[in-house]
């Protein structure tokens, strides 16, 4: 498995509540383009549209090496998944408020591009400072065994 790109600020600025592994629906010049690593993650996400799921903001950049039949960096992207799954996840996120983001796009064992998404929930900042100072006891913990 290479992984072509990781969204950490999605764990920093969510709470990830399920993860799934879904397929995207690519052009040639992208997928070229996301094996030399043009992809940026950080403001992307998911919506719904009708009943299919798309990823948002991606963006891929052009493939250096392609003629005028270049694809649109920033268009909106398919992401494929089963319908009961699309059904269960659009209804969580119509009910509770919920959000769909990247947390990474990477190749399988069969060369396809696959996005792991998750359902999130968005963190306040009291959450982010509970978060730094968990980090923070955990790093002092793990030097004074080291130094024991």
């Amino acid at each position: 498995m290479k992984i072509v790109r990781n969204n950490k600020q999605a764990y920093r600025e969510y709470f990830i509540l399920e993860k799934k592994e879904a397929g995207l629906s690519l052009l040639g010049t992208e997928v070229k383009s996301l094996r030399e690593g043009h992809l940026n993650l950080d403001d992307a996400f998911c919506k719904f549209k009708g009943h299919e799921l798309f990823l948002i903001k991606a963006k891929i950049s052009a493939y250096s090496h392609a003629s005028f039949f270049n694809h649109d960096p920033e268009r909106d992207r398919k992401l494929l998944l089963n319908k009961r799954e699309l059904r269960q996840w659009k209804t969580k996120v119509m009910e509770k408020g919920l959000t769909i983001v990247p947390l990474k796009l990477y190749f399988n064992e069969q060369n396809l591009a696959k996005v792991e998404i998750a359902l999130v929930k968005g963190k306040r900042l009291f959450d982010k400072r509970e978060d730094l100072k968990r980090k923070a006891v955990q790093r002092d913990i793990e030097r004074s065994q080291k130094w024991n």
